[in-house]
């Protein structure tokens, strides 16, 4: 349980600072971690450090900046840090935070919003506890709604969702012959591989096995495996050829007999899988979008049509326009809109539903 939180004074150099972190925060990779940015400035109100977290396994923000002002030759003793959300207290890939500032001999810490995770809460108490002044709360609105999504994945107990698409102008991702390889252009293909080697699991249909006979894995330009491979999921009560290629030979390969998405998230959490990219097909992203099950779209756009041929999405139960899901622009990770060779890369996630809802009467 936690300790009475301590209510200190906010000034405006605390709201400033921590807009930077928050601004830091947004450069990162959404998924399995929250995005953290971290900001370490001086008695004397000048910036000595800054930090944001990179993706899973990188060195979280706090521990960004301080090993940003250690190759710097900054001292850090007597600093405030202000971080976006609460140092972590334990080991994890990384080390705990809580106790990387105790050891840089910061005096004071300002964070947003407390960590969700029970193993890794706690490290407002530790700082407290080793004498450093904490400050919490400041920006919560704005750090909660960055990390919405994934604070709404963390609160359900399920991984956190990208949902993968390569398509047409005209939305086909293959022709009316069922050709598909490559809709999209070489650096899209590479991008989509860069992201599978930081993901815990790849998700796809058993149909879309049973066309494609897709592969699953991260691979490098060159066709070779990169380090690290996701576990790859199959989803659909269909079964999976023995000779299947998404069943490889590594073992990192599960069957989810089900055509739940909510349940095939629960499996992959209890697998330990914390961020899972689901690619087709149009069915099973038709699925994952009607339970609202999709945190972030990732979108690979080719300069072409088709005009005919398969759909990149089937039916959400969307009949009117008034029902239509809506999304938002997402900025991290290199932006919203970024050009990819002759394609583009949409990201996007979904949008905050709207506090009330005007009926047509009222607009009129």
């Amino acid at each position: 349980m936690r300790a009475a939180d301590t209510t200190l004074a906010v000034v405006d150099a605390d709201l400033t600072f921590m807009d930077q972190a928050l601004a830091l925060a947004a450069r990162g990779v959404r998924g399995a971690n929250p995005l953290v940015g971290a900001v370490a400035v001086g008695r004397d109100g000048a910036v000595l450090a800054t930090g944001w977290h990179r993706g899973a396994g990188t060195s979280h923000a706090e521990a960004d900046a301080i090993a940003t002002a250690a190759r710097e030759g900054t001292d850090l003793a007597g600093a405030t840090m202000y971080v976006t959300l609460e140092p972590c207290n334990h080991t994890g890939r990384t080390g705990p935070c809580a106790q990387a500032l105790i050891a840089a001999q910061v005096s004071r810490v300002v964070y947003a919003i407390d960590d969700p995770h029970a193993a890794a809460s706690g490290g407002a108490e530790t700082l407290r506890a080793a004498g450093i002044e904490v400050v919490k709360g400041v920006r919560s609105d704005e750090a909660t709604e960055l990390n919405r999504r994934w604070l709404g994945a963390v609160s359900s107990r399920r991984p956190f969702v990208t949902l993968h698409l390569a398509q047409t102008l005209d939305s086909r991702i293959a022709a009316e012959d069922g050709t598909s390889q490559w809709i999209t252009c070489p650096q899209s293909l590479a991008d989509n591989h860069a992201t599978r080697s930081l993901i815990d699991a790849i998700l796809v249909g058993s149909q879309t096995v049973a066309v494609d006979n897709p592969r699953l894995t991260a691979r490098d330009t060159d066709g070779s495996l990169l380090a690290h491979q996701p576990l790859r999921a199959v989803m659909g009560l269909r079964d999976v050829p023995e000779g299947a290629a998404v069943r490889g030979t590594d073992g990192k390969f599960v069957h989810l007999r089900t055509q739940d998405p909510a349940e095939a998230l629960e499996t992959l959490f209890s697998l330990g899988v914390r961020h899972v990219m689901v690619e087709g097909g149009a069915r099973i992203i038709a699925a994952f979008l009607g339970a609202s099950l999709v945190d972030e779209l990732i979108v690979y756009q080719a300069p072409t049509i088709l005009g005919s041929g398969k759909n990149a999405v089937s039916d959400i139960g969307v009949h009117t326009l008034a029902d239509a899901q809506h999304w938002d622009w997402d900025e991290s990770d290199g932006g919203a809109v970024r050009r990819l060779g002759n394609d583009l890369r949409l990201h996007l996630f979904p949008a905050a539903a709207p506090a009330t809802t005007l009926s047509s009467k009222e607009i009129h």
